[in-house]
């Protein structure tokens, strides 16, 4: 079954059953490995992608889902590494193992990007559902808030 939708900016359609994860049409069928597979479950958030602006699991989501989306993922987030999340998680040394920081990082810009200037309680809400085994829970919360201020400053 031919799938369409828009991912970074660019249409594609897929022939792929319609019941295959985005995360494996993603990463297998497309070559974008920034998405990363974590728990299958829907509960890590390792595999977070933008979804027409929200932050979406894309494990457990069927790709028949998203036909005539727009989809971004941590690769079209900014192309050279300049979005203020990303600014921000590499001036503050976010990671530590870095599995999960895809996923974070695309749940914290689609929070900003709803909500440019987060509490530390939209904050705690926006990310709770996403899980850092290394625990860099607070450098990812002090990021967001320096990302959010920039973004602020930039708009």
């Amino acid at each position: 079954m031919a799938i369409s939708f828009t991912v970074n900016g660019t249409e594609r359609t897929l022939d792929i059953s319609p019941d295959t994860p985005l995360l494996w049409a993603l990463r297998d069928t497309l070559g974008l490995t920034g998405t990363k597979f974590g728990c299958g479950l829907n509960r890590c958030g390792a595999c977070t992608v933008h979804i027409d602006g929200e932050a979406r699991r894309s494990c457990i989501l069927p790709i028949s889902r998203v036909e005539g989306k727009d989809i971004t993922t941590i690769e079209g987030l900014s192309p050279d590494g300049a979005h203020p999340v990303q600014v921000a998680w590499q001036n503050l040394n976010v990671p530590q193992c870095g599995y999960c920081q895809s996923g974070q990082i695309m749940a914290a810009s689609a929070l900003i990007a709803s909500n440019p200037d987060p509490s530390d309680d939209d904050i705690d809400k926006a990310m709770q559902a996403n899980i850092c085994r290394c625990g860099t829970y607070q450098r990812i919360k002090k990021a967001i808030g320096e990302a959010a201020a920039a973004s602020r400053r930039q708009a």
